[in-house]
């Protein structure tokens, strides 16, 4: 049981410090954001978005890979959102698994694709 509850302390604040990439600056895009959903389910149920750069993301043999932690991962064609990005920037929903003294697993929750300049 403390093992459990040394992980959650861990994932959860880690949950919370990811970059969101919502732009509250654009309240009209609230309910879009809150709508979002993949094949793996809503976008902002347990994972917060982040904003990519167009360094941070690619498609390698037709599939996306995103850059995060230092370390390429590939996106699961079921969390890419299917409808258009009313945002204009690629954005990641990643969910982050961290154990102690272990590297970070990431699950990828939602990707939406940008354009790439």
């Amino acid at each position: 049981m403390a093992a459990i509850t040394a992980a959650t302390l861990i994932v959860l604040p880690v949950w919370h410090s990811v970059a969101h990439a919502h732009d509250h600056s654009r309240p009209e895009l609230d309910s879009w954001f809150e709508s979002l959903k993949s094949g793996k389910g809503p976008c902002c149920s347990d994972a917060d978005g982040k904003a990519l750069s167009d360094t941070d993301w690619e498609v390698r043999d037709g599939h996306y890979r995103v850059h995060i932690e230092s370390q390429w991962w590939d996106v699961p064609n079921e969390a890419v959102v299917k409808e258009p990005n009313r945002a204009g920037r690629t954005m990641v929903w990643p969910v982050y698994h961290r154990v102690l003294d272990n590297p970070p697993r990431i699950d990828i929750r939602c990707f939406m694709p940008g354009v790439m300049m």
